[in-house]
């Protein structure tokens, strides 16, 4: 019988590079989906975000039906799409109609921030409503709706009885304690804002209910890995994002930059008080240096899987960081059993 591994997964914004476009982005998200996949990874993520200079998958669901269509074996889902901007009975089309075409392939990650500026949303006919029960609410009416006998009188056409797992995304407290109630998995965003992710996680196993679609707590986190075959290249490639990360913080978003050697020992105070935060959920290494920095962060936080986010300028060092983390997979601790689809 063969040991069991710890289960890796590729969330993906499809960025677009300086000098690049969105069409080169898309092309080299499906080439990594592919990548992914023949390395055994379990499931690829991509998420909405909006008006953004740097990021090609804003239609979020198309981005899914084209990586799925692409490959055969790996669960392809978002992570996530932002509910509030939508109507949870297009979320149940759209996502049923995934489900239809790749059958026990597809996930519906769910969040509740607005993945855009104010203006954006606005121009996305956005409701801004400040009442905290009304993305819970869509989140049950969705559920409904891909459910075997839905409680409304509109159907979801392709969407009910599709039954495709949801899960909670959250980068405080609110999604833990919701993920809990509903007894669904949760993936937090520790890779860009880790500030209450010990305290989320606490709260989520505390207080979590078993549901139809899970008996016991799952926790996914999101981990930065850049990694190359040695610590000094591997710094170099991690300052694209750095530069991106602080770009965006400042109000300067834009297109994912060249490395910068030097970047962040040469960062101003603020910018680094900001990278600082990120890096604690980052390995910036050789395989050897990712190995040591992931095991101890699935020791202190008990995960159940990573995301794994490694956004290069470069698309083969890219492929090669997947390459190489997927390399010290075999030696990661396995978590307390527990499973969702």
């Amino acid at each position: 019988m063969l040991a069991a591994m710890f289960p890796l997964s590729v969330l993906d914004l499809s960025p677009i590079i300086e000098g690049g476009d969105a069409g080169l982005s898309l092309r080299n998200t499906l080439d990594l989906a592919r990548h992914a996949e023949r390395l055994g990874y379990t499931r690829y993520w991509v998420a909405e975000h909006h008006g953004m200079p740097g990021i090609a998958s804003a239609a979020t669901s198309v981005v899914i039906g084209h990586v799925a269509a692409g490959t055969s074996t790996i669960r392809v889902g978002a992570g996530g799409i932002m509910l509030p901007n939508h109507s949870p009975l297009v979320i149940a089309e759209q996502f049923g109609t995934l489900e239809a075409l790749h059958p026990g392939r597809i996930d519906l990650g769910l969040g509740r921030a607005p993945g855009s500026d104010q203006a954006t949303a606005r121009a996305m006919r956005r409701n801004l409503s400040s009442d905290p029960d009304e993305f819970p609410r869509d989140v049950m009416e969705l559920m409904d709706f891909m459910s075997d006998h839905p409680q409304q009188r509109v159907l979801a056409v392709p969407g009910i009885g599709a039954r495709v797992p949801v899960w909670i995304l959250g980068s405080s407290l609110f999604g833990a304690q919701l993920a809990a109630h509903l007894g669904l998995p949760f993936a937090f965003a520790s890779h860009f804002a880790p500030a209450q992710m010990m305290d989320a996680i606490e709260i989520y196993r505390a207080r979590f209910k078993p549901s139809e679609q899970l008996a016991a707590p799952y926790v996914m986190l999101g981990y930065n890995v850049f990694a190359s075959d040695t610590d000094e290249e591997a710094a170099v490639l991690a300052t694209s994002q750095q530069q991106s990360f602080v770009n965006l913080r400042t109000g300067r978003p834009g297109r994912l930059p060249p490395p910068r050697p030097g970047y962040y020992e040469d960062a101003d105070p603020a910018a680094r008080a900001l990278l600082d935060g990120v890096l604690s959920c980052t390995a910036i290494g050789a395989p050897s240096t990712v190995l040591a920095k992931m095991r101890a962060f699935i020791e202190r936080t008990g995960a159940n899987e990573l995301m794994i986010t490694s956004p290069m300028y470069d698309h083969a060092r890219r492929l090669r960081s997947y390459e190489l983390t997927a390399g010290v997979q075999r030696q990661l601790p396995v978590a307390t059993p527990a499973s969702t689809a």
